[in-house]
């Protein structure tokens, strides 16, 4: 069958099938680069802020690009404002439930967020969960996009891996306020806990982790596609877990201190 008849029963436009996208400029990348290791250690910086940051490093650039960038890697500075949720939105939208609550135990908390990845062609986006107990990464996916879906597909894989969280925290983010991503939880019966609006550190853990792996192997290693960085990645992540000893852990590994509190 010709490449027009099959084109004619699907539906398509013959020309999709030649049409190859042209991918991120290479000086967007080094933008995203910069702009992502700004935000590690100042992530009140806005849009304003960061064009002025780029500005003294001889970085000559706009608001409007900066915004939009900003925008490709999920960043927003933390600061104060206003509840600008969509109304469709906010009845999906948790209270934070980890205040003043003492964890002891594995599998009592998770938290899940989700970085940008730079590439040196390109970007991805890393999904992980933490086990707040154990500092255990109980499980993480790579994607090039930030579907909802993909956020659910690394839950799912963690609780067939560890068993289900008694309560799993995250930001507002709309990967997690959506009908999906709650209703699964609801039917699993577990408790939905996210960070409020313009409070990073409600989800340290995994803020700080992102932090620790993007300093000590992702600026160290850059790759040049996602094959790679998922070796890489997985190399990393399980030397983190079964190798590398926390001070607060009393010295053990996030494995050992997992599988102990367990």
């Amino acid at each position: 069958m010709s490449k027009r008849q099959q084109c004619q029963l699907l539906g398509l436009n013959r020309s999709s099938l030649y049409y190859k996208p042209t991918g991120d400029k290479p000086e967007d990348l080094k933008l995203m680069r910069i702009m992502d290791e700004e935000y590690l250690d100042h992530p009140t910086t806005g849009v304003l802020g960061m064009v002025e940051f780029l500005r003294l490093m001889g970085i000559l650039v706009g608001p409007k690009r900066v915004r939009r960038l900003l925008r490709k890697m999920d960043i927003t500075a933390i600061y104060p404002r206003r509840n600008l949720s969509k109304q469709g939105f906010a009845k999906y939208i948790h209270s934070y439930k980890l205040k003043g609550l003492e964890i002891s135990r594995s599998n009592h908390v998770w938290e899940i967020d989700l970085t940008y990845i730079p590439l040196l062609r390109g970007h991805m986006y890393l999904t992980a969960i933490i086990d707040v107990y154990s500092r255990y990464i109980v499980g993480w996916g790579l994607y090039n996009t930030l579907d909802a879906e993909n956020t659910l597909n690394v839950l799912h894989e963690a609780i067939a891996a560890h068993g289900k969280p008694e309560i799993i925290n995250s930001d507002q983010g709309s990967q997690f306020t959506c009908e999906a991503w709650c209703k699964y939880l609801d039917d699993n019966h577990i408790i939905i806990s996210m960070d409020g609006k313009g409070r990073c550190l409600d989800n340290i853990y995994i803020e700080r982790f992102w932090r620790t792996l993007k300093r000590r192997y992702i600026y160290l290693n850059p790759m040049d596609n996602g094959k790679d960085l998922y070796k890489g990645l997985k190399r990393y992540i399980n030397d983190y877990n079964r190798k590398k000893p926390h001070r607060s852990l009393d010295g053990q590994t996030p494995l050992s201190w997992y599988e102990y509190a367990a």
